[in-house]
């Protein structure tokens, strides 16, 4: 029997995610923001100098991706989640700042997943090799923040019924494990 996709909404309640289990299947609607590597680092520079937030971190949703152009008349090129490990070093910082849900690809570190559940929030992962697919669900995009970093900007989407799964939850358990 097929186990129905749960809709959630951004921002995201501590209520919606206490609910949420590893392995339960989300359409994810609202405002998520873009941000690899690059863009963390700087996040956590700013953080380490008491500046501003380029977004509001308070129930927000990352997702670990940097779009391919544009093509003529579409909202954003394909879109497919990176491997998040590569965050790793960063995602703690953000996510004790009030980061909630971590969107991408791959296995994360014993701190962030401890980070997850001191701050309960979530991981989930979309899947790989599906990025033109991923684009259907982005309504509308706009760079907010690091112009320079290219593909890599951070970038405000508005999104409807994204698929993702939960790959770890609120209480720490892993679907990797």
């Amino acid at each position: 029997m097929k186990k129905e996709r749960i809709k959630i909404a951004t921002p995201i309640s501590d209520d919606a995610i206490s609910r949420l289990e590893v392995g339960d299947s989300v359409a994810l609607s609202g405002v998520i923001y873009t941000a690899r590597d690059a863009a963390h680092k700087m996040l956590v520079e700013m953080l380490e100098r008491g500046e501003d937030m380029p977004f509001p971190f308070e129930g927000s949703a990352v997702y670990y991706a940097g779009p391919s152009p544009t093509r003529p008349g579409a909202v954003i090129g394909a879109i497919g989640p990176t491997t998040s490990g590569r965050m790793d070093a960063y995602s703690p910082q953000l996510i004790r700042r009030g980061l909630k849900v971590m969107i991408g690809k791959g296995l994360r570190n014993g701190d962030v997943r401890a980070a997850i559940v001191e701050c309960r929030g979530l991981y989930l992962v979309a899947t790989g090799g599906a990025a033109a697919l991923l684009s259907r669900s982005v309504k509308k995009a706009e760079i907010i923040a690091f112009h320079s970093l290219g593909t890599e900007a951070i970038r405000r989407l508005e999104v409807e019924d994204f698929p993702a799964i939960v790959a770890i939850d609120s209480r720490g358990r892993d679907i990797y494990d």
